[in-house]
């Protein structure tokens, strides 16, 4: 009991034993929520889906109706003493089950698509990480040092952040259409959106966590003799440093958010369009593939910059066991 009491305790952190069933039950307990809803028909199922239309005209086999339907048309067939509609509980067609969603992610990477102006999902998804990918490392180039600089000195915060902070409220997507009148209809006016979707919050983020700096490591430096750029390199930079590994993987799932936006500018392309086109279909199956390995892929990314970070900077693995 004391054990259990001791996981509510403020700020201290879980042994490595219930963190890891915590975190695998963070994933179980929503899969198990959505199978109860997918597999048990009393729970929800508001449609029927009809496996023989009896004599009703126009029901048709895999059909779902409403349960209000199908039944007064049940009860009318009774009636009449027709040959009765049969049927099954079923969810909405936009609310496929986890097999269902599973088989699609496997047939997603393996089956040829239907239409020849379709793409394979592995396709798709080369389209939207080269989009991520330059989107980011464009951003960060311009907004890492001018975050370091804006929260190191405050003439570089007077002079950028009021405009910054006024430029982050605008939405990215307005700027889609001069983007493409300015880029093309190609891939450049998709990566300029996630640009301005991420640069501006990027250098309020870093400039923020460059102001967490112990004020006294900088008067020491300045008493031992530093000056200018050996205080912004070798005090500044090192102590930020790991906080600032921090900031960019969180900034690079913002990244992600604005990838949908981004993709509907310009030609036709991305993880987008596949969900786009299968929607179109009703084929939520894949959409709902899609939409996963999205999740998947950005959760691999946090996963393994966050393995890099304890291989690049050890010391914060000694902080965290202290």
């Amino acid at each position: 009991m004391t054990q259990t009491l001791q996981w509510f305790a403020p700020r201290r952190q879980l042994a490595p034993r219930p963190r890891l069933v915590l975190g695998i039950m963070s994933f179980v307990l929503p899969l198990l929520i959505w199978s109860l809803v997918s597999y048990v028909p009393w729970i929800w199922h508001p449609l029927v889906e009809v496996t023989e239309p009896g004599s009703v005209s126009y029901f048709k086999a895999g059909q779902r109706v409403e349960r209000e339907l199908f039944a007064a048309e049940t009860a009318k067939a009774l009636e009449a003493g027709a040959p009765q509609p049969q049927g099954t509980p079923a969810n909405p067609v936009y609310l496929p089950a986890p097999h269902e969603v599973l088989q699609a992610f496997y047939l997603a990477f393996t089956a040829e698509p239907e239409r020849r102006n379709e793409k394979w999902l592995h396709e798709s998804l080369a389209d939207s990480i080269y989009v991520i990918f330059w989107g980011f490392v464009i951003s960060s180039i311009i907004g890492l040092p001018l975050g370091i600089l804006c929260g190191t000195y405050d003439v570089f915060s007077r002079l950028a952040e009021p405009f910054v902070e006024f430029f982050r409220y605008l939405p990215a997507p307005a700027f889609g259409a001069l983007a493409v009148a300015i880029l093309g209809i190609y891939q450049a006016p998709k990566i300029a959106i996630i640009v301005i979707g991420t640069l501006f919050q990027q250098i309020l983020v870093i400039s923020n966590t460059t102001r967490k700096l112990d004020p006294a490591l900088l008067e020491a430096a300045q008493t031992l003799g530093a000056r200018r750029l050996s205080l912004l390199f070798r005090v500044v930079v090192p102590g930020i440093i790991t906080d600032v590994y921090k900031d960019m993987r969180i900034l690079l799932g913002w990244a992600w958010t604005y990838l949908i936006v981004a993709e509907l500018i310009g030609t036709s392309s991305g993880i987008t369009w596949f969900i786009t086109q299968q929607a179109r279909y009703k084929n939520f199956d894949n959409v709902f593939a899609a939409i996963m390995i999205i999740g998947i892929i950005g959760l691999s990314t946090d996963l393994l910059l966050a393995w890099l970070g304890r291989r690049i900077f050890p010391w914060q693995r000694a902080e965290a066991r202290a």
